[in-house]
């Protein structure tokens, strides 16, 4: 039964890694793209590690999985948002089908600088005030 359950875990695993490589070809856009590495490869990932631990079935090595799918969790949305961002910084071209961009209207291409939301709502609540008064 345990065969199973790794043979399961490790089909299920390299289909999820081979999503995210056919992703990484397929999708249009840089964003798009890390959608697809950052959920499917730490997925399969995870995956192929709990394998590994069910295999081998000592404490060192079932901590060690359990330490590399703890680090992926952790690590991949920080790194994928940190690199969506920048890509977005220097320019990368979005989907044409991209339906809302948040940050154009707070990003400043000239200067590099990003106001932050509560910037922008007390701009807006200011401005309101200032039309209000008038």
């Amino acid at each position: 039964m345990i065969d199973v359950i790794k043979g399961a875990l490790l089909l299920g695993g390299a289909a999820f890694m081979l999503l995210a490589a056919v992703g990484v070809l397929r999708l249009p856009d840089l964003l798009t793209r890390l959608h697809a590495t950052t959920k499917s490869a730490t997925l399969g990932v995870a995956m192929i590690m709990l394998a590994v631990a069910l295999h081998f079935g000592e404490v060192a090595v079932v901590a060690r999985a359990f330490g590399v799918i703890l680090f992926l969790l952790m690590t991949a949305p920080v790194a994928a948002h940190t690199i969506g961002r920048a890509g977005y910084f220097v320019g990368s071209k979005l989907w044409s089908g991209t339906l809302k961009d948040e940050l154009r209207p707070n990003y400043d291409p000239l200067t590099h600088e990003l106001k932050s939301g509560m910037e922008t709502e007390a701009n807006a609540t200011r401005q309101s005030k200032d039309s209000d008064t008038r």
